[in-house]
């Protein structure tokens, strides 16, 4: 090999191992955002609840700097609100939030279910089928909360099939917010049936490749879920506690 091609090789070498460098186990302040982001997002801290970092803190076998770095990060997520003065605390489901969080979801699901149906729609709306079954036996138990996540599950499969992992992401960041919403959902439902209706509705609609419907009755889907959040703000009816 010319004196040229060992130089190149070894540049490329070089290159290779600045940006390989060997894995490191997640950070403590990464742990602490998924312990905590979990537990908002099943229910343990309610919309506006305040956190109470010295018993975090201990609670999590951590001491209160990567707890603080770990706050921050679901604080720059929106999940946690900073009040001056007074601390941190989780988002509140005010009309104003609500409607900000469905915006987001709103248009991540509408982008989804449109590479969805430029692709095997069918075969998609027979992925969602078993999560529409769970939500069915579900709300023939009366289990409210049971519901509620098969409902997040739809939701979370229809982004995952387009097979598009930056939307996956995208869409994984407003997870603790959907569950925030859907579980408060439960005590303004009357009828967990209709909740299943739709979403059985909405995959029909893909099963037959209706795009203009799959749109219609995703944002009409949207809609009813955020009225009925902004009705449950108003009258003080929003779920304080984990079903």
């Amino acid at each position: 090999m010319s004196p040229t091609g060992d130089a190149s090789s070894r540049s490329g070498s070089a290159r290779r191992s600045s940006t390989l460098r060997p894995l490191v186990q997640q950070s403590t302040p990464a742990r602490v955002a998924a312990r905590v982001r979990r537990a908002i997002a099943n229910g343990d801290f309610p919309p506006g609840s305040q956190l109470h970092e010295v018993a975090l803190a201990r609670q999590l076998g951590v001491s209160r700097g990567p707890l603080r770095e770990g706050l921050q990060r679901l604080t720059q997520e929106g999940l946690l609100t900073a009040i001056r003065n007074r601390g941190l605390f989780v988002v509140d489901l005010t009309p104003e939030n609500v409607r900000d969080m469905f915006l987001a979801r709103e248009a991540i699901e509408r982008c989804a279910a449109s590479v969805l149906l430029r692709g095997d729609h069918a075969a998609a709306a027979d992925a969602l089928e078993p999560l529409l079954e769970q939500m069915a036996r579900a709300a023939e138990a009366g289990d409210s909360h049971g519901v509620a996540e098969a409902d997040i599950s739809f939701h979370e499969k229809l982004v995952a099939l387009t097979g598009s992992e930056r939307l996956r992401r995208i869409h994984e960041t407003q997870a603790a917010e959907a569950r925030i919403c859907v579980h408060a959902l439960g005590s303004t439902y009357d009828n967990d049936v209709q909740r299943v209706a739709e979403h059985r509705a909405i995959a029909q609609a893909l099963r037959e490749g209706d795009a203009e419907l799959t749109d219609r009755l995703l944002v009409a889907h949207m809609a009813d879920a955020v009225a009925e959040l902004v009705e449950a703000s108003r009258t003080g009816q929003v779920r304080q506690e984990a079903d």
